[in-house]
C-alpha cells in the first residue's frame, strides 16, 4: 500500500485490507482500491459521491465481464448519427463496412442506438457485435439487433461508456453525426495525440458525393493548423476514407506489422507480427532521431515485465526512448513499418 495513504488508515484496517486482498491477481494494486475507497469514506460524507462511485464501478465491472471472452480478437467501434434513415447511402457504408470487417475477423462496437449505430450491429450480426447504450432523458432504446443480446451494456454516465469504447477498441471510424459522434472522433484524437490511448487508426467515412468529412477536415486546417495548435503530423492521424473497401484496408494495413505498444520504465515496445530488417532498421533510425530523448531503435527481445505478465512472449520487437510528445510522427513511425 502507499506509504501515505498507510499512515492514514489505522492498523487493524490495513490488516483487513491485507486479508480481503489475499486472493487477488495483484494483491499491492487491490489493496490500494480498498484503501481509497475507505479513506473517502472517512474523509467525505457526500451521498451523491458515493452513488456516483457506485454506479461507475459497476458499470466498468460488468463490460469486464461482457468483454472478457473476446479480449483477444480486434473490435472497431463504429460512430455516426442516430437520425440516419435505412435508405441513406452513409447507413448502407456502415452495414458494408461492419460486415466486411466481421469477414476479416474483426469484432464491432457501437453505441447501440438507432441510425449508423444500427447500420453497424445489422451488419455485423448480434454474434459479432457489442452495444453501449446510453439512458437519456428521452430514453434512448437498443436497436432491434442487439437488444436481446448479452452483448448489450446500459450506461448512466458518458465517461465511463467513453472509457469502455476506448479501452475495448483497437480502431475508431465516424461516419457523418452531430455532438456525440464529432465528440467521440475529437476525444479519440485527443487521446491519442497525447499518449493516453494506444495508437489506433482513425477513419473517417462517408459517401462520394457527401461533403461532410471534408467541410470538417477544412474547419481544422483553417483553425488549428494555420493558428499552430496542431502539427501536420497530428493532421495525419486521420485517415479519410470514400467506401468500406478503403477503410478496411486501412485498418488491416494499421495491424499488417505493428502489433501493439508497451511502455516499460523509459522505453516504448512496439510488438511486432514480423521482424524487422537491420536495413530498415537503420532508415528508421535516420527519420525517426528526432523523436528519441537517447539511444536508438533497436530489435530485442521481451523485457521482463513482458514475460512476467505473459505478453506475448513469442513476437518480435522493437524498443527506443521514444520522448512521449510527438505520437504524431509515432503513428507515421508505426506507418512506416506497416509499409515495409
Amino acid at each position: 500500500m502507499n506509504s501515505n495513504k498507510n499512515n492514514l488508515i489505522a492498523p487493524d484496517t490495513r490488516a483487513l485490507i491485507r486479508k480481503l486482498s489475499q486472493n487477488c491477481v495483484d494483491e499491492t494494486l487491490f489493496g490500494e482500491i480498498l484503501a481509497t475507497l475507505l479513506l473517502m469514506a472517512d474523509e467525505h460524507k457526500d451521498r451523491g459521491d458515493y452513488k456516483l462511485i457506485d454506479k461507475a464501478l459497476k458499470e466498468l465491472r460488468t463490460s469486464f465481464q461482457i468483454f472478457k471472452p473476446h479480449r483477444e480478437i480486434r473490435k472497431v467501434a463504429l460512430f455516426g448519427s442516430a437520425r440516419v434513415v435505412e435508405s441513406d447511402r452513409n447507413y448502407e457504408l456502415a452495414q458494408k463496412l461492419a460486415k466486411s470487417l466481421v469477414e476479416n475477423g474483426f469484432m464491432i462496437i457501437s453505441g447501440a442506438g438507432g441510425g449508423i449505430m444500427e447500420a453497424a450491429n445489422c451488419g455485423a450480426g448480434a454474434d459479432n457485435s457489442f452495444g453501449l447504450n446510453i439512458k437519456l432523458p428521452h430514453e434512448q432504446e437498443a436497436n432491434s439487433v442487439i437488444r436481446d443480446s448479452a452483448n448489450l451494456m446500459e450506461f448512466k454516465y458518458f465517461f465511463t461508456r467513453k472509457l469502455v469504447f476506448i479501452k475495448e477498441s483497437h480502431a475508431t471510424v465516424l461516419l457523418p453525426g452531430g455532438f456525440g459522434t464529432l465528440d467521440e472522433g475529437f476525444e479519440n484524437l485527443t487521446l491519442f495525440q497525447t499518449g493516453k490511448c494506444m495508437p489506433r487508426p482513425i477513419v473517417l467515412l462517408d459517401h462520394k458525393e457527401d461533403d461532410y468529412w471534408d467541410r470538417w477536415l477544412d474547419l481544422l486546417d483553417s483553425l488549428l493548423l494555420e493558428n499552430g495548435f496542431a502539427s501536420t503530423e497530428d493532421r495525419l492521424l486521420i485517415k479519410r476514407a470514400r467506401n468500406p473497401e478503403e477503410a478496411l484496408n486501412h485498418i488491416k494495413s494499421f495491424y499488417r506489422v505493428f502489433h501493439s505498444l508497451r511502455y516499460v520504465r523509459e522505453k516504448t515496445v512496439l510488438r511486432l507480427n514480423t521482424p524487422l530488417s537491420e536495413e530498415l532498421l537503420g532508415k528508421l533510425n535516420d527519420e525517426f532521431q528526432d523523436i528519441l530523448f537517447k539511444g536508438k531503435i533497436e530489435s530485442t527481445g521481451p523485457l521482463k515485465e513482458e514475460l512476467k505478465n505473459q505478453e506475448y512472449s513469442t513476437l518480435p520487437r522493437i524498443s527506443f526512448y521514444f520522448d512521449k510528445k510527438s505520437f504524431g510522427r509515432l503513428n507515421l513511425l508505426i506507418t512506416r513499418i506497416n509499409q515495409s
